[in-house]
């Protein structure tokens, strides 16, 4: 087998136009968290954006701040989870190979 520097940047050259479709298809997809049975909602993007919250106002207690704080974190974390799988499977569809288990940033 010998090494072909033209063949190595047309691979390149692919991998650059793929990252690119991925890049774009990132900003399209989003994912919603929640928590407290849907009494808070958190919705985010594929660039890790928070797009979106919503509290019902049963949630708005002023005398207990923390448990809204909490249903927030928990939501956000909820959102997180669910963007990074639908990450996976679009990094994974568009390149044509799976990523790693715990592949950095997902």
């Amino acid at each position: 087998m010998s090494f072909n520097p033209m063949d190595m940047m047309k691979n390149l050259q692919e991998m650059q136009g793929k990252m690119g479709e991925v890049q774009e298809k990132l900003k399209t997809i989003e994912a919603e968290g929640s928590s407290g049975g849907g009494l808070v909602k958190v919705r985010i993007n594929g660039q890790m954006e928070i797009t979106g919250l919503t509290i019902d106002p049963i949630a708005v207690d002023p005398r207990d701040v923390k448990m809204l704080e909490e249903l927030i974190v928990s939501s956000c974390s909820a959102a997180t989870i669910k963007i990074k799988e639908k990450i996976r499977e679009e990094v994974s569809e568009l390149s044509g190979m799976p990523l790693p288990p715990g592949f950095p940033g997902i």
